[in-house]
């Protein structure tokens, strides 16, 4: 009898939020080896501080040196507010528009993808690529993008607010093909 008056089914808050917590994670939902890991993360990030660092130049640093701008002045401030726009503008609107790859991702076969939504939100590139990549610029939180290596789905702090990780292409291609063959066979 203690046991059974013990058990209780969950109800009230406790089962919504058990409810909400099954709902939550219903796309995206590979095995371990999919999710790309930290080194190749770190790679593709590189090429796009590159990218950046050309549109910068282009737009900040050209005009600054044609007209002879004093790195003294308080337009340094402007200058710095230009370039971090810059830089979160770039990874909003190439991991929009590219369905979750910026051109470092590409040239590496990585893509972020979302656990809850089929495909990215306006939302979500915002929470992740805006907010996140914002607070983890500074040189004390880039250690946020060590967490990558050691949770499963290799997910860093920006991911774990916006539900979101990256995966490799190639194995997800791999997949798709090998569920097109058994299917095919099978319809056979």
């Amino acid at each position: 009898m203690g046991e059974e008056s013990s058990y209780r089914p969950a109800v009230g808050p406790i089962e919504a939020l058990l409810k909400k917590d099954q709902q939550k994670n219903k796309f995206h939902h590979y095995p371990n080896y999919f999710y790309a890991g930290f080194w190749i993360r770190l790679f593709a990030y590189l090429v796009d501080l590159l990218c950046i660092t050309a549109i910068q130049t282009i737009i900040l640093g050209l005009p600054a040196y044609f007209i002879g701008w004093d790195k003294s002045s308080e337009l340094t401030t402007i200058y710095g507010g230009l370039a971090l726009v810059i830089y979160l503008g770039y990874f909003i609107v190439m991991t929009k528009i590219n369905q979750g790859q910026t051109i470092g991702k590409m040239i590496f076969g990585i893509q972020v993808v979302c656990f809850n939504e089929a495909t990215l939100s306006w939302k979500t590139i915002f929470v992740r690529e805006g907010a996140c990549r914002f607070i983890l610029r500074g040189s004390l939180f880039m250690l946020g993008y060590l967490v990558t290596i050691f949770t499963p789905n290799k997910q860093h702090i920006g991911d774990y607010f916006s539900d979101t990780s990256v995966v490799t292409i190639n194995v997800l291609a791999a997949r798709e093909e090998l569920y097109k063959n058994e299917t095919d066979r099978i319809s056979e």
